[in-house]
């Protein structure tokens, strides 16, 4: 009984992917920044670039045997990996930060990254992300401060790939959490009135609310084909509204990412066609389900081995994980119509 209960935790920490195991790969990200700037011509600049190997590269076992495409892009950002408390009064990580930089790889573009891989060609640059704690400081003034650097150098890396990569093919933009923060940034400067929406498959903005009047002309997917859209969604247990979430009173766009549509219809799990929650070996079916209510998606409790360990109600960190077979699925339909519009 003892050995099981640890095999359940360990499966619990590689679903929440805290566990220190990003140490034994900080010896792969010994480059160093003579001014402390990302150098976007230097690929080790770029979390994930299809000219190297990198996690996002890689492909659960079940899902090896799958015919590969790659006539478009994803441009993917990251999420927040800059997180221990002691490094709170540091508003920006280091863009040269190996501890950083493995737990990025090794935790977003492996498990979230990857998504993408059967369709497109990953791009997600390395960026100065703010800490954590800027999400939560009553310094609004600093916090904007380290938001608008992280967003500098994404700026910076988008125009980059323009001039040198993209050679006029069709872009996903994708992120989570603080990813889709700078996402939304980035496709509102970028394609919202301009001709680069023409070549905008669709967004995906997950773990981060997209306000219903953020955007003029960009609108929410409202169907599984639609392009040239966005979709959105932040994922918690049913019946569970975070404190910091009750003044928004549904104002964010929703899609739900096993229907793809945005009515507040349930979706059961038995029409989840995979999560990958644990060591990306294993695609666990009917998982979690769907439901969107007031601006947020909820799920019952998901159904995985030792999941009875899983008691948090927020579940943020599996914005992506839980419907991984159903977005992985979804980015090739939205691509075969981009296609044949």
């Amino acid at each position: 009984m003892k050995n099981s209960l640890i095999l359940g935790l360990i499966a619990i920490l590689q679903l929440t992917s805290c566990s220190d195991k990003y140490l034994v790969y900080r010896n792969n990200y010994q480059f160093k920044s003579a001014k402390g700037q990302p150098d976007y011509s230097n690929l080790d600049y770029w979390a994930a670039h299809p000219w190297k190997w990198d996690p996002s590269d890689s492909v659960p076992q079940p899902l090896r045997m799958e015919i590969s495409d790659s006539l478009v892009d994803v441009f993917f950002l990251h999420p927040t990996t800059f997180t221990k408390k002691k490094q709170a009064a540091q508003s920006n990580a280091a863009i040269d930060d190996d501890y950083i930089n493995a737990k990025t790889d090794y935790s977003s573009i492996l498990y979230q990254a990857s998504v993408f891989n059967q369709q497109c060609r990953v791009f997600a640059p390395r960026y100065r992300q703010a800490h954590i704690q800027n999400f939560y400081s009553t310094d609004t003034l600093k916090s904007r401060i380290a938001f608008d650097l992280a967003y500098t150098d994404v700026k910076a890396s988008f125009e980059y790939y323009l001039q040198h990569y993209n050679n006029g093919r069709p872009i996903i933009i994708a992120g989570h959490s603080q990813g889709s923060l700078m996402a939304e940034r980035l496709l509102k400067e970028f394609f919202e009135g301009k001709l680069l929406k023409n070549k905008l498959v669709a967004a995906y903005i997950i773990g981060w609310p997209v306000p219903k009047e953020y955007f003029t002309s960009l609108t929410t997917c409202t169907d599984s084909l639609q392009t040239g859209c966005l979709c959105s969604w932040r994922t918690f247990r049913k019946g569970f509204v975070p404190r910091y979430l009750k003044k928004e009173n549904g104002n964010a766009f929703v899609t739900n990412p096993i229907t793809w549509t945005t009515g507040n219809e349930f979706a059961s799990r038995k029409l989840n066609k995979g999560s990958l929650i644990k060591g990306f070996k294993k695609i666990y079916t009917h998982t979690a389900d769907a439901q969107i209510s007031n601006g947020l998606l909820y799920t019952r409790k998901p159904k995985f081995p030792w999941s009875f360990l899983y008691l948090t109600r927020n579940y943020h960190v599996g914005d992506i994980n839980l419907y991984y077979m159903n977005i992985r699925e979804n980015v090739k339909q939205r691509i075969d119509m981009y296609w044949k519009r």
